[in-house]
C-alpha cells in the first residue's frame, strides 16, 4: 500500500512539473522564450522526472538564470527594488571592501561588475591602473566616484555629498597682502596653520584654536611660508631675499640663508631638500643636512619665479614664472629642465601634482590666460585644457578623491571644486570680496582654508563631517592684545 502511495505521489509530481513547463513553451510567453531556453526547459523537465523516479522524492530544483547583473538598467522604473539593492551593493564595495570601479568599453562609464561565480557572460572590462603611464591618453579617470543612476539617487540621496556654500569659520587676518606672486599660508602635517601678516608669522592650532606669534621681522616683510614634509620646521622667505628655517615647537630660528638678491615668493620642501624661487629669476636647491648655502642654482626663467611644487615622490619639480613658462625638473638632473611648456599666456603661479595618478600635473594661468591645463609630466604632453573664465590663483588636488580645487581672482573671486573626470564643476564657493590668492588644506583632507585681499581667512568643508560645537564661526587670527593695523 505504501509503495502505491509513493508511485502515485511521484507520478503526480512529474505531471505537475510537466504541466508547469508546457505552458511556458506553448503558452502566451512563447514569443519571449528563445529556442535555447525551450531546450533548457525540456532538459530540466526530463532530468527532474528521472531524479524523482529514482529517489521517489518531492524536492523542487529551481532553474538558475544564465545572467547575473548587479547593476540594473537605468531604464528600470524608480519603484524597482533592485535599484535600491544595487546602490547598497555599490556603496558597500567602495566603502567597506575598498574595491575600485571598472571602465566599460562600450560607453566609457565606471561601474561595478558582478563578481559572482555563477556569471556566465564574461564581458571584457578594462581595469584602470592609476600608475600605468599608458593610461595617460585618458588620464582624468575618476577612481573613487561613480555616477549613481537616476533611479538610485532618489532612494539614496543622503549618500550624495552636500557641500556647504558658506564657510564654517572666518578668521580676521589684518594686513594679509593682496599680491598674486606671494604664498603666505600653509598647513602642516601636525595640523598647524602658518599665516604671514606683513612682517609677522602667526601659528594657528586647528585643534585648540590657539594663536601663537612665531616671529616678527622689524626691517623686513614676509613674502612666503612653507612647512617641511615631516617635523615642525617652517621655511620663511622675506622681501630682502632671505630664507629662514624655524622650529615651530621651540619657537626659535634654526638657520638663515642669504643667497637671493630679491624677494623670495615661493618655498617648497622635498624630503631633506628645500627649493626657493625668487624675483631674481633663480631657483636655489638646498640640502638642509649640508653646511653650504645651496648646492645648485637654476636660471631657466626669464622673470620672477612664483610657483614651485615637488611631486609626491620627490622626483620631479615643477616651476612656474611670470614669463608664462612652466618647467619640469628632475631630481637627478639639475642643470636643465627635462620639459618646457609655453602654452600659458600669463604668469603661472598655480601648480599641483596629483596624488592619485603618477606624473599628472595641473597648472593655471593668470588674468590673460584663465585656463587650467593638465600635463603628462612623464612624457611632456598636454592632456587637457579648461577655460575657467577668471584668473587662476591656486590649484590643489583633493587627498580623498580624484578632484581638483581652484581659487580665482579677477573677476569672480570664487573657489571651484572640480571632478577631474570630464572637468565637471561639483561646487562653486563664493564669499571673498577680493582675489582668492591663498589656499591650504588640512592634513586629513576634509577642510580647506582660503585667504584673500579682503584680509580674511575662510574655512570650507569640502568633505562634510561633524564639527565641534565649541568651534566659533568668526574669530580673530591675531590675539586681541596684539595690534598690527
Amino acid at each position: 500500500m505504501s509503495q502505491l502511495k509513493l508511485q502515485h505521489c511521484s507520478s503526480s509530481c512529474v505531471q505537475s512539473s510537466q504541466c508547469k513547463i508546457e505552458p511556458m513553451i506553448h503558452g502566451k510567453q512563447t514569443d519571449r522564450i528563445s529556442a535555447q531556453q525551450q531546450e533548457n526547459l525540456i532538459n530540466l523537465g526530463n532530468s527532474d522526472q528521472k531524479r524523482r523516479n529514482t529517489y521517489a522524492g518531492d524536492r523542487f530544483i529551481p532553474m538558475i538564470k544564465k545572467k547575473f547583473n548587479i547593476l540594473s538598467e537605468t531604464k528600470a522604473p524608480a519603484q524597482d527594488i533592485a535599484s535600491s539593492q544595487a546602490a547598497l551593493e555599490m556603496l558597500y564595495k567602495q566603502q567597506i571592501l575598498d574595491q575600485e570601479p571598472v571602465m566599460e568599453p562600450e560607453n566609457g562609464s565606471l561601474k561595478f561588475v558582478n563578481q559572482n561565480n555563477f556569471q556566465y557572460k564574461n564581458d571584457h572590462v578594462h581595469y584602470i591602473d592609476s600608475i600605468d603611464p599608458k593610461n595617460y591618453n585618458s588620464p582624468l579617470v575618476d577612481h573613487k566616484y561613480f555616477a549613481l543612476p537616476e533611479t538610485m539617487s532618489s532612494y539614496y540621496g543622503k549618500y550624495i555629498r552636500k557641500i556647504a556654500k558658506v564657510p564654517f569659520k572666518v578668521l580676521d587676518a589684518p594686513q594679509l597682502q593682496d599680491d598674486f606672486y606671494l604664498n603666505l599660508i600653509d598647513w602642516s602635517n601636525q595640523n598647524t596653520l602658518s599665516v604671514a601678516l606683513s612682517n609677522c608669522v602667526y601659528l594657528w592650532n586647528a585643534q585648540s584654536s590657539k594663536v601663537t606669534k612665531l616671529l616678527d621681522l622689524s626691517n623686513d616683510i614676509v613674502t612666503s611660508v612653507g612647512w617641511s614634509l615631516r617635523g615642525p620646521f617652517l621655511g620663511v622667505g622675506t622681501n630682502n631675499g632671505e630664507v629662514q628655517i624655524w622650529d615651530a615647537c621651540k619657537l626659535q630660528k634654526v638657520r638663515t640663508y642669504k643667497s637671493h638678491v630679491a624677494r623670495v615668493g615661493t618655498l617648497c620642501f622635498a624630503e631633506s631638500m628645500l627649493s626657493s624661487g625668487s624675483r631674481d629669476k633663480s631657483i636655489l636647491q638646498r640640502d638642509l643636512r649640508q653646511k653650504e648655502d645651496y648646492f645648485f642654482k637654476q636660471t631657466a626663467h626669464k622673470q620672477e619665479v612664483c610657483g614651485l611644487k615637488w611631486s609626491p615622490d620627490s622626483q620631479l619639480l615643477a616651476s612656474g614664472g611670470n614669463d608664462n613658462k612652466l618647467y619640469i625638473w628632475s631630481a637627478s638632473q639639475h642643470d636643465k629642465p627635462i620639459f618646457k611648456f609655453t602654452e600659458h599666456q600669463a604668469a603661472v603661479k598655480a601648480i599641483a601634482w596629483s596624488p592619485h595618478q603618477h606624473g599628472l600635473l595641473a597648472s593655471g594661468g593668470g588674468t590673460a590666460d584663465k585656463t587650467i591645463r593638465f600635463w603628462n609630466a612623464l612624457e611632456g604632453k598636454l592632456l587637457l585644457k579648461e577655460d575657467t573664465g577668471s584668473q587662476v590663483c591656486n590649484l590643489m588636488f583633493s587627498k580623498m578623491d580624484n578632484e581638483l580645487i581652484s581659487t580665482h581672482g579677477y573677476s569672480q573671486h570664487q573657489i571651484i571644486l572640480w571632478k577631474c573626470n570630464g572637468m565637471k564643476r561639483i561646487a562653486t564657493l563664493v564669499g571673498h570680496t577680493s582675489r582668492v590668492l591663498y589656499l591650504a588644506m588640512s592634513p586629513d583632507g576634509y577642510t580647506i582654508v582660503t585667504g584673500a585681499g579682503d584680509e580674511t581667512l575662510r574655512f570650507w568643508n569640502i568633505y562634510p563631517q561633524c564639527l565641534s560645537e565649541s568651534q566659533n564661526n568668526k574669530c580673530a587670527l591675531v590675539p586681541q592684545n596684539i595690534s598690527i593695523r
